[in-house]
This record gives C-alpha cells, sequence and structure tokens, in this order.
C-alpha cells in the first residue's frame, strides 16, 4: 500500500481465529529512512490513529499485526491512510466486515 506495509502472523499460543481466541497485537516501526525523529514520531501517531479507527472493527482476532510505516505515510490523507491499512488486512485475508464505522475503503 502507498501508506504503509502490514505483516500479520499467528497469535503467539492462538491455534487460528475464533471466538475463543485472544484479541490481536499491535505493534508500530517507522524507521530512519522516512525522515528523522520528529518525522518518524507524526508518522507513528498517524498510524497508530489509523489502527484504532480500523482494526477494532476490521481486525481479524488471534493474531499480531505490526504497521510499518513509509516515505508516503507522512504526506498521506489520513481518510486514504486508513483505506491503505483496511486494503492491507483484506489482502492478508484478515478482513472481517465490521459496522462500517471504520475503513474507508
Amino acid at each position: 500500500m502507498p501508506g504503509l506495509v502490514l505483516q500479520a502472523s499467528p497469535a503467539a499460543g492462538a491455534p487460528g481465529c475464533g471466538p475463543g481466541a485472544p484479541e490481536c497485537g499491535l505493534g508500530f516501526t517507522v524507521t530512519r529512512k522516512v525522515g528523522g525523529s520528529v518525522t518518524r514520531n507524526r508518522a507513528r501517531r498517524r498510524l497508530r490513529a489509523a489502527a484504532d479507527a480500523v482494526m477494532p472493527a476490521h481486525a481479524a482476532p488471534g493474531r499480531d499485526y505490526v504497521v510499518i510505516g513509509r516515505a508516503g505515510t507522512i504526506r498521506r490523507p489520513f481518510e486514504a491512510l486508513k483505506g491503505d491499512l483496511a486494503a492491507a488486512l483484506e489482502r492478508l485475508g484478515c478482513y472481517r466486515p465490521g459496522d462500517g464505522g471504520g475503513a474507508g475503503a
């Protein structure tokens, strides 16, 4: 996706998704290639806000996720960033339809 990279793996100790599976883990990383510390922190805050809007309604439980910032994370409009996250979830097969209150994808 233009604004981010998403990685997913089964949560540690969880055999798969389902009602008894643990909630998802979520981590963020932005490397120095994106910019200085101020730019990286801003990118991380934007990714965290997008994840807060999209992940609760659409991320499959029982998985751990890592959201990796890209150079485009800073310039990308916020609605497009949320759409990138929802599209990345769908591409990984971890997207579950929600109540529609999350992403704009």
